[in-house]
């Protein structure tokens, strides 16, 4: 499973929290995340995972690329809806390609959780 991790500033901490939970499952998975996001997973949880460049510098768009032609399987994208962003088109664009292309995207950590536990079971 290859699988895309992105947090805003507000939720790295809730993406490193979950990451310590599903570490086992998150392991056996190509990873790719957002700079800041990817460097405390590997630092904080120890996940080997490709570091991007930062969302507001084009790194929500890498994930948007890689997914559109079929390198990403699933989103994580830990929003933080009360902050606004400076790059939020790139955060419409990123969401509603998984729209396009049928990607399960979870933008909370309940619907990460959801998601993380069926894969991890079908593992």
């Amino acid at each position: 499973m290859r699988i895309a991790l992105i947090a805003h500033d507000g939720k790295k901490a809730d993406m490193v929290g979950l990451a310590r939970e599903f570490r086992d499952f998150l392991a056996g998975c190509t990873l790719c995340a957002t700079g800041t996001t990817g460097g405390r997973l590997q630092a904080e949880v120890g996940l080997e995972v490709e570091r991007l460049l930062s969302g507001p510098l084009g790194g929500d768009l890498q994930i948007g690329a890689r997914l559109a032609v079929g390198q990403v399987d699933a989103v994580i994208f830990l929003r933080d809806p009360m902050t606004p962003q400076p790059h939020e088109p790139d955060i419409n664009a990123l969401v509603r390609a998984c729209d396009v292309h049928d990607i399960p995207c979870a933008t909370n950590v309940s619907s990460a959780r959801l998601l993380l536990e069926h894969w991890s079971r079908r593992s």
